[in-house]
């Protein structure tokens, strides 16, 4: 197979298979670099580079043409709340990203919540209840 046909697979498999469910995650560092390092993985076997070979990340993307898998995951969350604030009040997906839990939290640093994304804060989600009450 050439290395249109192989990317075409990759676009249409793989990608969607790391893809799936992505609009509700919350993303840490470590599992954005373990998305990349997969997606860099299947790129370097595509055009039969090994990690001895220390091509730059920048290098093997634009003889692809790849985008990086973290960036179509977070433009793919924020086409998803725009979709979410859309949707009418009644609706389920609408009424979790508007819920404000009542009562404490656990002590202990609090845990990223997916409205505290910073890609997500310019998509007007000021309009969402802060839980903290400030």
């Amino acid at each position: 197979m050439n290395k249109e046909t192989k990317l075409r697979i990759h676009n249409i498999t793989a990608k969607a298979a790391m893809k799936f469910g992505s609009e509700a995650w919350v993303l840490k560092k470590r599992e954005e670099q373990h998305l990349e390092a997969a997606q860099m993985k299947f790129l370097r076997h595509l055009l039969g580079i090994t990690k001895l070979d220390k091509e730059k990340y920048q290098c093997i993307g634009g003889e692809t043409g790849a985008q990086n898998i973290v960036k179509e995951i977070k433009q793919y969350q924020k086409k998803w709340l725009q979709h979410v604030q859309r949707m009418d009040i009644n609706r389920l997906p609408k009424q979790a990203i508007q819920c404000k839990p009542k009562g404490r939290r656990d002590m202990g640093r609090p845990r990223k919540r997916w409205r505290d994304q910073p890609h997500l804060e310019d998509q007007g989600t000021g309009n969402m209840p802060n839980p903290s009450g400030t």
